[in-house]
């Protein structure tokens, strides 16, 4: 007997809630903002929505460099670019594994110069960096901009290519000119540490730490038992120019 009461007490909710709705519109309807639990589920919706449609195509412009003709082989050399370092992060891998990077700034690269066997005797390519006022260039420099027709660089820097990955003068590069996958050779200059000791520039493995040892800890002991010539090499750390490492781009 419960269950038909509850029934009954349903049906005549449900013919209560139809004769509300088949009211004149003349009557004052009062409305209330929508919660955000039902704002969320129409967000849902229509993204719902969205998903359902057929994907569309984007077609992104692309820029046609004319370059000589001829497919690029494996043996094919392309050119470089000019980064500068701008500090180091990490990111995690699929395997929750952390692993360091290198930030690297690509500043604005345009090919400056194109070096062919005919001319140059070589088949090279110049890129120039970032920006520079004509004030702070020296007049041979100014002289070779304006006779390229390319913009004042800050930085010059010569790739040696074969002869199909020429660019034409004036070329834009960004990093899309690298794609994951590939190896490419990194060179770096090393930060100058000024006068070090024997330990830090040499390995030495210094003195000993106690047993009468006092001010002594990381000397590099005796030098030799002459005083000719007499003459010992100051321990500079300087800059090192020649710093290159092979890398996979991710």
């Amino acid at each position: 007997m419960s269950s038909a009461a509850a029934s009954r007490r349903l049906v005549s909710g449900l013919h209560h809630l139809l004769s509300l709705s088949s009211r004149s519109s003349s009557a004052a309807v009062v409305t209330h903002p929508p919660s955000p639990f039902h704002q969320f589920l129409r967000g849902f919706t229509a993204s719902s929505d969205v998903l359902l449609q057929q994907p569309q195509e984007i077609v992104l412009p692309t820029r046609v460099i004319e370059s000589k003709p001829g497919a690029m082989s494996p043996s094919s050399k392309r050119t470089g670019l000019i980064a500068v370092k701008c500090g180091m992060t990490g990111l995690w891998d699929k395997w929750g594994a952390r692993v360091p990077i290198t930030v690297l700034w690509v500043d604005d690269n345009i090919v400056s110069q194109v070096k062919t066997i005919e001319k140059e005797g070589i088949f090279a390519l110049q890129i120039g960096c970032g920006q520079k006022k004509a004030k702070h260039l020296t007049k041979p420099e100014v002289g070779h901009f304006r006779a390229q027709g390319v913009p004042l660089k800050r930085k010059l820097r010569e790739f040696p290519v074969t002869e199909d990955a020429l660019l034409p003068l004036g070329t834009s590069l960004g990093v899309r000119h690298f794609v994951p996958g590939q190896y490419v050779d990194v060179t770096g200059i090393t930060m100058g540490k000024g006068f070090q000791g024997g330990m830090k520039r040499h390995g030495f493995k210094g003195g000993p730490a106690s047993h009468g040892a006092s001010l002594s800890h990381r000397s590099i002991g005796s030098t030799g038992q002459r005083d000719a010539p007499g003459k010992v090499r100051a321990a500079l750390n300087t800059i090192e120019f020649s710093v290159c490492c092979t890398v996979l781009l991710n």
